[in-house]
């Protein structure tokens, strides 16, 4: 009797750990299928005339996309698209009875790639053969399923095809971005010999993408002519990126350009597309190229001849079509002489070489470039300034400009911003007028450490303290910018 009790207990101790159990193992599902629904993404529109495989493809597709739309009628595609906006379109090819060639499929996907040329539709069909594949890829179609189909490869057909589509919008994305990059910065501005020479090659440059080389001191407007080139070039529809290398750090720089693959390092969390590609059938702008490293020099030199890159992280590589132009303030031939600067990377980035003449050298355009300023800086600041007294037109003729056009733009905002007559004159030239006057000041030491602090507060003053504008007129880098200021400390 008494082993007879104790069995009991013991059937009624398993029992209640069997029914925990049965609740914990509810309670895992109900958890992992509510964690399913909050990381399910995609839209999906199926367009079929059979109600019953409408049913199947909504129970099946619920389960791992965020919403599903479905109708019977291809009429109403449109109002689907504008409405619903789907990201995948499961589009049949036969809506009539009796009709199996699939060109009612093919009239629905020309109407939905003229409304959209970016959709992603997948035809469907139960008479499938390679031919109709063939065509509905030829057509515009992303892929192509037959009816009836195998549950795991219509899901890993729509998990493929939402994968291009955030592909794509990505894509999209980073094009428009740069895009915006495209707006002109203004006219390049010039009647001087000099600048016309520059205006010849570019003109001549017109039809070809050749790699373009752009030299000149910091402050001439590297970037604006870079960017006529590209404006007057056969790519000019496309995108313009640019890098300033001189201001990226060689870590960060190689992910910028190439980009990389989600987990390539700590902080990658998810993949990024690099510049070059995002580039790729436009123009890609390297501004200061001497600041490149000889590592990467070699990176840039391998992707320029075998014109594909390598994402980091990645082993696939990928094929690009980009026109590099690249500038520099330094004397890339010097750097070259002293081993800092690769020959055979020079040989591929100057087919065509442009140098920018500094402000000093323009004549007349410093006046030109003054008046242009001025009805700028008079629009921007409602200002009714009418023009240069002839002592400021003087001035300006007989000042050196080290910051070139850079540094003349900043003195005339200044001035007009400080000026409250009808004209500017010297005395709204003040910062200039000390400069002049602190020549003779300044030649008293010739102290190393004095001379560069004094060079360091004037290229501060000059680019009223833009740390990137101060170190392009001094010709360093910014964190070397940043030593020297540290140090001087």
């Amino acid at each position: 009797m008494h082993r007879h009790v104790w069995m009991c207990k013991i059937a009624q101790t398993v029992c209640d750990y069997a029914l925990i159990l049965e609740e914990i193992i509810c309670i895992l599902a109900v958890s992992r299928n509510s964690k399913s629904r909050m990381n399910k993404k995609g839209k999906i529109l199926v367009i079929d005339d059979n109600e019953d495989i409408l049913f199947s493809v909504n129970t099946l597709l619920s389960k791992y996309v965020e919403k599903v739309k479905v109708n019977t009628k291809p009429d109403n595609i449109a109002h689907f698209i504008k409405e619903f906006s789907p990201d995948i379109i499961l589009l049949d090819m036969n809506f009539s009875k009796e009709m199996s060639s699939g060109k009612e499929g093919f009239f629905w996907l020309d109407k939905i790639l003229k409304t959209d040329p970016n959709a992603i539709v997948i035809m469907m069909t139960a008479y499938a053969d390679t031919a109709k594949a063939v065509q509905s890829i030829k057509s515009g179609a992303t892929d192509f399923i037959s009816k009836p189909w195998e549950n795991d490869k219509l899901v890993a057909t729509i998990n493929a095809a939402l994968k291009l589509k955030y592909s794509q919008d990505e894509v999209d994305d980073l094009k428009k971005r740069l895009s915006a990059l495209n707006e002109p910065l203004g006219e390049v501005i010039g009647e001087s010999e000099k600048m016309q020479e520059v205006y010849r090659i570019i003109e001549k440059m017109s039809d070809t993408e050749a790699n373009i080389l752009i030299l000149g001191e910091n402050g001439t407007g590297k970037d604006l002519i870079a960017r006529t080139i590209h404006n007057n070039s056969p790519c000019k529809d496309k995108a313009f990126a640019t890098i300033d290398l001189g201001s990226i750090s060689e870590t960060l720089f190689e992910s910028e350009l190439f980009g990389h693959e989600r987990g390539a390092f700590t902080d990658a969390k998810k993949e990024k597309q690099g510049r070059i590609e995002a580039a790729s059938g436009g123009t890609l702008f390297l501004d200061e190229i001497g600041n490149l490293s000889l590592p990467m020099q070699a990176k840039l030199l391998t992707t320029i001849e075998k014109k594909s890159i390598t994402r980091l992280g990645a082993t696939k590589k990928l094929s690009i079509d980009v026109r590099f132009i690249t500038a520099t303030n330094a004397d890339i031939y010097k750097l070259v002489e002293d081993g800092s600067f690769r020959q055979d990377l020079l040989y591929r980035i100057n087919t065509i070489e442009i140098h920018l003449p500094a402000l000093r050298d323009r004549g007349n355009d410093i006046l030109l470039l003054a008046e242009h300023f001025l009805s700028k800086f008079n629009q921007k600041y409602k200002k009714g300034i009418k023009g240069l007294s002839h002592d400021t037109q003087r001035l300006l003729m007989s000042y050196n400009w080290p910051g070139n056009v850079r540094e003349l733009q900043n003195v005339l905002e200044r001035a007009i911003i400080l000026s409250s007559g009808r004209f500017l004159h010297i005395d709204d030239f003040s910062m200039l007028t000390n400069q002049k006057k602190g020549k003779v000041k300044n030649t008293e030491t010739l102290n190393l450490e004095k001379l560069e602090e004094q060079a360091i507060e004037k290229a501060l003053y000059l680019s009223d303290g833009n740390m990137n504008k101060a170190a392009e007129i001094l010709g360093i880098s910014r964190f070397a910018l940043y030593r020297k200021i540290k140090k001087n400390d």
